[in-house]
């Protein structure tokens, strides 16, 4: 049997013990381990068969062979000292990095093939997770390094993951507080035509405001699963807030659609996050008419802005505390310091992005203690212009 197929008929909280076995069999492994990235991105730790104690032995993902897999999504094999070598493997699935695979082979039989092959294995593993994941706590257990709040697991629960990958794009988020939740909203849905993406700043802290930004997502997703357009995807959410909390718990919120085709971009802006293009030597703000939040007041219009992806473009997309700048600081203090975290990372990979942003911000004694949400989309485009191409003109919002 094949490894594909033992693992479709494992039971979800087997899947590790099945996997062994086929590799014992197919490689001669002798062990096989998986590390899984804790919910804060801090630490990869291992899978057991049952739930295990505090302080179990975990890797942090900035160090060691895993950490270095993780981080550059590259198998790394190491020949140990002896009869055995050590293969590290990623388990990604679509961009989404889960964690890594940890195999042990006699030395003879650690190739550049079987590396390869094993590496396949680890992607099979990742979407198997992903399947398991539905029916077993096993693996939302071992990415805890301590209790989720409820709210915290409501967010978990709701949002899509940390990234997505497709031929035109690389998307990837990450947001703190991990273990508890401020109430952000971020979805995206993909299609062979287009991308949307939709990202709100937090609501609050605790399970009221997780409250709201759930039946919003839900909203927008049901709009959306429906084929109906932006607007009137903002509008249909902004009646289920406003129906149901009376404006107390509005949502500022930016909904983007992407052709990937030719870059063409439709944006609400309801009072939204601030949005951020790079290109290779500029950092700027995109300044957008802002409209009002989702569920302010009762049948608020909205209308559609435009602008325009080169290739190479960055964007990245920062919700900060309830998106308004803190008291005596200002709208440009707030810009500020989110520029100059955003410019900080010109040079990271865009899977790096979200993270360094969201530290950088919540490293400054003001956002200590704010919650941020960043997301980082690189714009690869089929066969779009380029930021240095020349014709800058048309990428720039206009009104519709």
């Amino acid at each position: 049997m094949t490894v594909e197929g033992a693992l479709r008929g494992a039971a979800p909280h087997l899947l590790l013990d099945s996997l062994r076995t086929s590799l014992a069999h197919l490689y001669a492994a002798t062990s096989a381990d998986l590390l899984l990235v804790d919910y804060g991105f801090t630490t990869l730790r291992p899978v057991e068969p049952v739930q295990t104690p505090a302080g179990v032995p975990h890797t942090p993902v900035d160090a060691g062979p895993a950490g270095r897999v993780f981080r550059t999504q590259q198998p790394y094999l190491f020949r140990d000292v002896g009869p055995t070598a050590t293969v590290h493997l990623p388990v990604t699935v679509r961009g989404d990095r889960l964690g890594v695979l940890v195999v042990v082979l006699p030395a003879d039989r650690s190739t550049p093939e079987t590396t390869a092959s094993l590496a396949r294995v680890a992607e099979t593993l990742g979407h198997a997770l992903r399947v398991a994941d539905r029916h077993t706590d096993l693996y939302r257990r071992t990415r805890r390094t301590h209790p989720l709040s409820v709210a915290g697991e409501m967010q978990w629960d709701t949002l899509p993951g940390r990234a997505c990958a497709g031929p035109s794009f690389d998307l990837h988020a990450h947001w703190e507080p991990a273990y508890a939740s401020g109430g952000h909203l971020l979805d995206w849905s993909a299609t062979e035509r287009d991308l949307v993406i939709v990202v709100a700043d937090g609501a609050g802290p605790g399970t009221p405001a997780a409250l709201a930004s759930t039946l919003a997502l839900m909203a927008i997703r049901n709009a959306r699963r429906a084929g109906l357009d932006l607007v009137t995807q903002a509008s249909l959410t902004d009646q289920a807030l406003y129906g149901q909390y009376r404006g107390r718990h509005p949502l500022s919120a930016l909904l983007l659609r992407i052709d990937l085709t030719t870059g063409e971009t439709e944006v609400v802006d309801a009072g939204s996050p601030t949005l951020w293009r790079l290109r290779p030597t500029v950092t700027e703000r995109i300044d957008l008419d802002r409209q009002l939040p989702l569920g302010m007041f009762e049948d608020t219009v909205y209308a559609p802005q435009r602008l325009r992806l080169l290739r190479g473009d960055r964007l990245v997309f920062v919700a900060h505390g309830a998106g308004e700048p803190t008291a005596g600081g200002g709208e440009q203090a707030l810009d500020g310091r989110v520029a100059r975290a955003v410019s900080g990372v010109r040079r990271r990979k865009g899977a790096d992005v979200p993270r360094a942003v969201v530290r950088a911000l919540r490293g400054t004694p003001r956002g200590a203690s704010a919650p941020v949400l960043v997301l980082c989309l690189d714009w690869r485009g089929h066969g779009a212009e380029t930021p240095d191409g020349g014709r800058h003109g048309g990428t720039w919002p206009t009104s519709p």
